[in-house]
């Protein structure tokens, strides 16, 4: 006899759900019948009264039951989120082997099932950032036993941080904050600095003040492949941030390296990368308005640069913006395709899930014909497999990774 309040929901619920979606909105709860409170597991029920999944309901979000599984039998109890928290961890010892275990998202919410939870790894810290309330109140279950499973494993885990200063927790009813959280048995860190190796670069990262929870994971492997074709190059890196693009250029044998970022402090931690890593002789960092630079140069017919890599920020982070959002990608992509000349190498990105592949695609072919140009694709790719993208979950589907030629 199953004791969780039951919430019945609409036909188009019911057809989400089947599908493997983890989301049930609050306009498609039809009935509920039981009391609760937000935070805990209720079942989810057809129509007919037909078990659909049992979730963690709450009433501040939209989304109000975010389902955890759909198997009638299972217990959640501590051995339950155990198995979960093990097989998360198997995945990314399969897929991010050897040194790059040691820096990587090793929970990635919906994707791992642990709706609205990320983990991610940065040598000796873990920092989480939790967005779901069902997550919140059992987060003191969670953490120790994710730190007890990797230590025991033998990964050298000093302490855990929560990036939890973000609004969307203020829309699930939480309140934002960050701090070291207090693991059993462990001396809390006296620093939020740690330094990490990706792709044989060294960075420091500093996990209290950092983008997100403090370095962008996802674009390892495209790091990769921009180093692969910087040989001899002259390289353009746009929006560097921490320089990650541009380091990795450098890296793979570049003749020089531009790094651009509006931001003083990113543009100071480029340039302390680059001389941690060697490479401070061919790799500069400056700042700068990337849409006003590529104007200037564009305006110029300066061609310095045979390689240029876009990496900007989420242009839009709602479906309402993205039509603003279109042109300021095509701009900047029209102006490095006008900078480039023949055989030169566009490296572009959209880091937003709402800008679809097929909409970013479409704005590159526009850009392309607006520049005048035709563009031979080098490779697509999306984010790192360590940031799974689920094909239950459109959701997960977020980062779009293009290298073109310019012909």
């Amino acid at each position: 006899m199953r004791t969780y309040p039951k919430f019945y929901i609409t036909p188009k619920g019911e057809k989400a759900a089947r599908r493997g979606h983890p989301w049930v909105y609050g306009e498609e709860v039809t009935k509920v019948e039981g009391s609760y409170e937000n935070g805990d597991l209720v079942d989810v029920l057809t129509a007919k009264g037909n078990y659909v999944g049992t979730g963690f309901v709450n009433d501040h979000s939209k989304i109000r039951v975010r389902l955890l599984s759909n198997n009638a039998n299972d217990k959640f109890d501590e051995a339950f989120w155990e198995r979960r928290l093990r097989y998360a961890i198997a995945y990314r010892r399969v897929v991010m082997p050897g040194a790059d275990f040691k820096c990587c998202r090793l929970i990635f919410g919906e994707a791992d099932q642990f709706p609205g939870l990320t983990v991610d790894r940065f040598n000796d810290l873990l920092v989480t950032q939790t967005l779901s309330l069902g997550i919140e109140k059992r987060k003191n279950l969670l953490f120790p036993l994710l730190v007890k499973i990797l230590r025991d494993e033998g990964e050298d885990i000093k302490g855990l941080y929560e990036r939890n200063d973000v609004n969307i927790r203020l829309k699930e009813g939480l309140t934002m904050g960050q701090g070291f959280y207090e693991l059993p048995g462990l001396n809390t860190p006296s620093s939020a600095l740690t330094t990490i190796v990706e792709n044989g670069l060294v960075y420091e990262v500093n996990v209290e003040n950092g983008q997100k929870t403090g370095f962008f994971l996802d674009q390892k492997y495209n790091r990769q492949s921009v180093a692969r074709i910087s040989k001899d190059r002259h390289v353009l890196d746009c929006f560097t941030h921490t320089g990650s693009f541009g380091l990795n250029a450098a890296k793979g044998g570049a003749a020089s390296v531009t790094a651009v970022d509006i931001s003083e402090a990113a543009v100071q931690m480029a340039n302390l990368n680059a001389a941690k890593n060697g490479v401070a002789e061919i790799f500069h960092a400056e700042q700068a308005d990337v849409f006003e630079l590529l104007t200037k140069l564009v305006a110029a017919k300066d061609h310095t640069y045979d390689f240029v890599i876009l990496d900007p920020p989420a242009f839009t982070k709602s479906r309402s913006t993205v039509r603003n959002a279109t042109k300021g990608y095509r701009e900047i992509n029209t102006l490095a395709m006008k900078l480039l000349p023949r055989g030169g190498f566009l490296a572009t990105c959209s880091c937003s899930h709402f800008m679809t592949a097929e909409l970013f695609e479409t704005m590159l072919k526009e850009a392309a014909t607006e520049a005048g140009v035709s563009l031979r694709q080098v490779e697509v790719r999306q984010q790192a497999p360590d940031h799974p993208a689920s094909w239950n979950v459109p959701e997960t589907f977020y980062l779009k990774f293009y290298i073109f030629q310019v012909v």
